[in-house]
């Protein structure tokens, strides 16, 4: 795909489809953007495609099938753009920060990293009466194949990172704040009290085989 240097080729460019239930126009809209008309256009389509195509397989969709709409509250952002949102404290991290995960084009092989912040609508309902945000945390690490989780205190949105090498690594501004989990670490948990705390979820949809590395 050709740079999206026109109306017609950004146009073409959101119309590619990521995965079964989202397309690249799902992640591009961008608040800072918006706001202080800025362009959001990755400066390598290709792999900005291939990198989302992966987080959307692999996170996305098994979420939208067991909990029906989720709704992406930050996607996608051109090194550019974040840049300008970290040099004016907007909330995001430094372009070389190893654990920035919305600049889906940069990176090879391994060190490729795609993510998005996202809110369930199923879930936030629940959280605004008082439950606690660790019953989807457990939930995601138990059947998703995550890198990294940050949950923040409005809406129960939570930034949701894919890499070819999971981090595997939770963490939370919501109390108890901190981290919740680390690669290498045994969960504080066991798998009884994990699976007590979302026993009343929808039935998982999505990735059938568990991970390996999830206990």
């Amino acid at each position: 795909m050709r740079r999206p240097g026109s109306m017609w080729s950004l146009e073409t460019l959101g119309r590619v489809r990521l995965s079964r239930h989202f397309f690249m126009r799902d992640f591009l809209y961008s608040e800072i953007a918006n706001f202080h008309r800025l362009q959001n256009i990755p400066e390598h389509p290709d792999l900005a495609i291939q990198t989302g195509r992966a987080f959307c397989e692999a996170l996305m969709d098994p979420l939208e099938e067991t909990f029906g709409r989720v709704a992406v509250r930050s996607g996608y952002r051109s090194p550019t753009l974040n840049r300008f949102g970290n040099e004016n404290r907007l909330n995001c991290a430094r372009n070389d920060h190893p654990l920035e995960c919305h600049i889906w084009d940069r990176g090879q092989g391994r060190d490729r990293v795609a993510g998005a912040s996202v809110v369930i609508p199923w879930f936030a309902e629940q959280f605004d009466q008082g439950r606690d945000w660790r019953d989807l945390a457990w939930w995601l690490h138990d059947h998703l194949p995550y890198s990294e989780i940050w949950f923040f205190p409005k809406l129960c949105a939570f930034n949701l990172s894919w890499r070819p090498e999971p981090l595997r690594r939770i963490d939370s501004y919501i109390a108890p704040r901190g981290r919740l989990l680390c690669a290498g670490h045994t969960p504080a948990e066991t798998n009884e009290q994990r699976q007590a705390r979302y026993r009343d979820f929808p039935a998982f949809r999505g990735i059938s085989a568990p991970l390996s590395c999830q206990s």
